[in-house]
Parts: structure tokens; C-alpha cells; sequence
């Protein structure tokens, strides 16, 4: 059935965010490109991209609602409907489900007494799986409005949302002090987090990924490289004929395949199903 037109803001809101978005809109050559950091100061708003807020970015960027929804409804950091103080994302790609983010998950869910992508009823944690936060030498990650939580169990995850819940203080392993969700999408939106020390407050790379950097240049072990020379073998090497179980990769000499080599036509093309 089709839908009401979205109801507008307040009067006060709406100055608030005409401001805002003018300031927004200033950072950028052709107005369309500033979408992506208007989503998130309607988020910053409402804690979520309702409607009304797309209708907002629609109309101050002379865009049809459809085209604002398209984008709204493909970045997962937009949230399309009410969400918690504090959005906790446990990591359940490859390395993290192995090394315990399955087990997480499945404990903050009972514990929580939520599923995926759903609320506690005191509006204070939205849990939700996620499928990589690009810190794999830290595994298992949990991240609390995108700061990183490194190293997790499950009995130290549950700690830390029964911490958010009850207000106290949390310190992320690395990165700016946590605020709330919308204070974080406002952040994002790209205006200045000024709280004392959290532009200050950063985190590198562990120690896994510096390890893997000092053996890509060499550094790690002397007179060694992890990556040969692509101008020759290695020089300790002795050229040899790789075994038909050694794999040759796209950088090795071309290798002749069923289309170059006359011994091994392709032949016609069968049927589909021969």
C-alpha cells in the first residue's frame, strides 16, 4: 500500500539541520556528494534514517526519495529503524568466528536476550554480527559505535555490555572514549568531536600485522626475504623443475594451457549435459 508522506521535523529541528546540512554541503563541489554525511546527521537525530530524515537529505540535495533510500538501504552503518545508546558488533568472519566470535555471539544473544540487529528493551545496546572489522591480529574484536574492543571472551563481552547498561565507564583498547550512538553518527557526519583528549586517543597495528610487515621487507630475519626477486631466483637458490604437485603462480613463466599448446587441442565445444 503506498505510504503517508514522511512527517517533517519540528520547526526547531529543522533549522538546526538546515544549518548543519549548509555547513555539510560547503565541503563539496556538487551537492550530491554530500549524502552520504547527511545519512548520518539525520542519524544523528533520531539514532536512525527514518524516513522523514530521508526526506530531509531529499530535498535539500534536489534528489528524489528513491535515490536517497537506494543509498540509505545499501551501507549497513545506516540504521533503518530505532536503535540502541550503544550499537555492539561482534566480528563472525573467518578468523574471529574460529578464534571465539561465533561464541560471543551466541553468548551476548542469551545473555542480552536479543537476536541479530535487535534492541534490549531499555533502548541501551543493539547487538548485531559483523562480517570483518579489518583488525584480525586482534581476534576476537567486539566494537561498541565503531571503537575497537580487542582480544574479547566471552565472559569479558558480557562484562562490557553489562557495563554499558548500567552507565559505568568502558575504554575501548584503542581509539577515541565511547559516546553514544548518536554522538558518534554526528562525528560522522564529519563535524569536530570536541571532547577533551578524544581526537588525541589512537591505536596502530598489532603486533601480528608489524611482524608481517618486517618479513615483507626483509627486516625479520637476516639476509632473508619473504617475497623473491621478480628478475630472477632467489640467490641461494638452485634452479630446479617444479614438481606437478608444486603450484606456479601468475608470476612465474606462462605455462602452456589446452589453447597454445598443439599436443593438447581443446577440441569442439560440447553439447550442454555430453
Amino acid at each position: 500500500m503506498p505510504q503517508l508522506p514522511a512527517t517533517p521535523y519540528p520547526a526547531e529541528v529543522r533549522a538546526r539541520l538546515d544549518a548543519d546540512a549548509k555547513e555539510v554541503l560547503a565541503r563539496y563541489p556538487g551537492s550530491r556528494s554530500a549524502l552520504l554525511p547527511l545519512l548520518h546527521l539525520v542519524q544523528s537525530e533520531e539514532g536512525y534514517v527514518s524516513r522523514t530524515g530521508m526526506a530531509f537529505c531529499a530535498e535539500t540535495l534536489d534528489l528524489t526519495t528513491a535515490e536517497v533510500t537506494a543509498v540509505a538501504t545499501f551501507y549497513s552503518m545506516y540504521r533503518r529503524r530505532p536503535s540502541g545508546d550503544y550499537q555492539v558488533g561482534v566480528c563472525t568472519n573467518t578468523l574471529c568466528a574460529v578464534m571465539g566470535g561465533d561464541a560471543i555471539f551466541d553468548t551476548l544473544k542469551e545473555h542480552l536476550g536479543v537476536g541479530n540487529n535487535e534492541t534490549t528493551e531499555d533502548g541501551k545496546v543493539t547487538l548485531e554480527h559483523i562480517e570483518c572489522n579489518a583488525a584480525c591480529d586482534f581476534a576476537p574484536v567486539v566494537m561498541v559505535n565503531w571503537e575497537f574492543f580487542d582480544n574479547q571472551t566471552p565472559q569479558s563481552a558480557t562484562q562490557l555490555v553489562d557495563d554499558l547498561i548500567a552507565g559505568r565507564t568502558v575504554e575501548p583498547t584503542r581509539g577515541a572514549p565511547i559516546c553514544s550512538y548518536k554522538e558518534t553518527a554526528r562525528i560522522l557526519a564529519g563535524f569536530p568531536d570536541e571532547r577533551p583528549g578524544a581526537v588525541e586517543a589512537t591505536g596502530g597495528a598489532g603486533p601480528a600485522s608489524l611482524v608481517g610487515l618486517k618479513l615483507a621487507k626483509g627486516e625479520a630475519l637476516p639476509q632473508a626475504r619473504v617475497v623473491s626477486p621478480r628478475d630472477g631466483q632467489p640467490k641461494d637458490a638452485q634452479p630446479h623443475d617444479p614438481s606437478p604437485s608444486e603450484h606456479l603462480s601468475s608470476h612465474d613463466a606462462p605455462q602452456q594451457t589446452s589453447a597454445s599448446d598443439p599436443e593438447h587441442p581443446a577440441g569442439p565445444a560440447a553439447e550442454e549435459g555430453e
